[in-house]
C-alpha cells in the first residue's frame, strides 16, 4: 500500500496532484492548525504575465483552531463570485478556457463554506477532472493518537493503513529519516517534480502556478501526462 499525507491546499500546483496520483491512498489533514501566509486558502494565478495571489476570504477566528474548525467569511458567496469572475477574466482567452470553465464554477460556487470542506471539494473535483482514482481519506477519521507530531504521526498513520510505502514532497527531505521509516517496515521516498514549461500567452514563463494555470494552457491529455513528470529520491 502506497500512501501520502498532506495539508489541504486551495488549487495547488501540479506537484500536489502528482503526489496524489502516485499513491493508492492520500490522507488529507483536517485536524491540523490553519497557518497564515501558507497555501491552505490561497494560491497564485497569472495576471498580465505576472504571478498574483488569490485567496479564499476567511472569517476572523482564533489562530489555534484546526482547518476543519475554520469557515469562510460571512460575505463569502459574494467574494467567491468576484474571485471566479477574476479567474475567468484573466484566463478567458487561454486556449483551454472553455474546457475548464464548468470546473471553475463547481469549485468557486460550492455551497459548503467550511474551509476544509470547500478545499476538499476542490481537490476531489480536480481529481475527477483528471481521472485520478486515488482514494482520499480525511485524517480525523483514522483511529490513531492524534496528539502525535511530525514523523511519529506519519508513522502511526502508515501503521494504521498497513502502508509499506510512504511518499513525501521533496520539501520534507530534511525532516524524515529513511532509516527510521525502514525500522517500521515502511519505505520512504520523496517526490521531486521535473521542470514543466508551457506557453502562457506571449509572456515569459512563470513556473509552479496553480493547477488552474496548467489546465488553461494545456489539453487535458497533456496535463494527465504531466502527472508522471517527477522523480523519486
Amino acid at each position: 500500500m502506497k500512501i501520502a499525507i498532506m495539508q489541504p491546499y486551495f488549487l495547488p500546483y501540479i506537484g500536489y496532484f502528482q503526489l496524489i496520483n502516485a499513491v493508492d491512498t492520500f490522507v488529507v489533514y483536517d485536524n491540523i492548525k490553519y497557518t497564515k501566509k501558507g497555501w491552505i486558502n490561497r494560491n497564485r494565478i497569472l495576471v498580465e504575465g505576472k504571478d498574483q495571489y488569490i485567496s479564499l476570504p476567511l472569517r476572523k477566528d482564533s489562530d489555534d483552531l484546526f482547518v476543519v474548525q475554520r469557515f469562510l467569511a460571512t460575505e463569502a458567496e459574494k467574494e467567491l463570485k468576484k474571485l471566479l469572475n477574476k479567474v475567468c477574466e484573466v484566463y478567458r482567452k487561454a486556449p483551454y478556457f472553455d474546457q475548464n470553465v464548468e470546473l471553475l464554477n463547481k469549485i468557486f460556487l460550492y455551497n459548503d463554506h467550511n474551509l476544509f470542506s470547500f478545499i476538499y471539494n476542490s481537490i476531489s473535483l480536480i481529481n475527477e477532472h483528471l481521472g485520478i482514482k486515488t482514494q482520499l481519506i480525511v485524517s480525523s477519521t483514522l483511529e490513531i493518537d492524534h496528539s502525535l507530531k511530525a514523523e511519529k504521526k506519519v508513522l502511526a498513520i502508515c501503521k494504521y493503513l498497513n502502508a509499506d510505502f510512504y511518499l513525501n514532497p521533496i520539501g520534507g527531505l530534511e525532516l524524515y529519516s529513511k532509516n527510521e521509516f525502514r525500522s517500521h517496515n515502511v519505505e520512504l521516498y520523496f517526490l521531486k517534480p521535473k521542470p514543466i514549461i508551457y506557453q502562457q500567452f506571449n509572456h515569459e514563463f512563470v513556473s509552479w502556478l496553480s493547477i488552474i494555470d496548467v489546465l488553461m494552457f494545456n489539453p487535458k491529455g497533456s496535463v494527465v501526462q504531466m502527472l508522471n513528470e517527477f522523480e523519486l529520491l
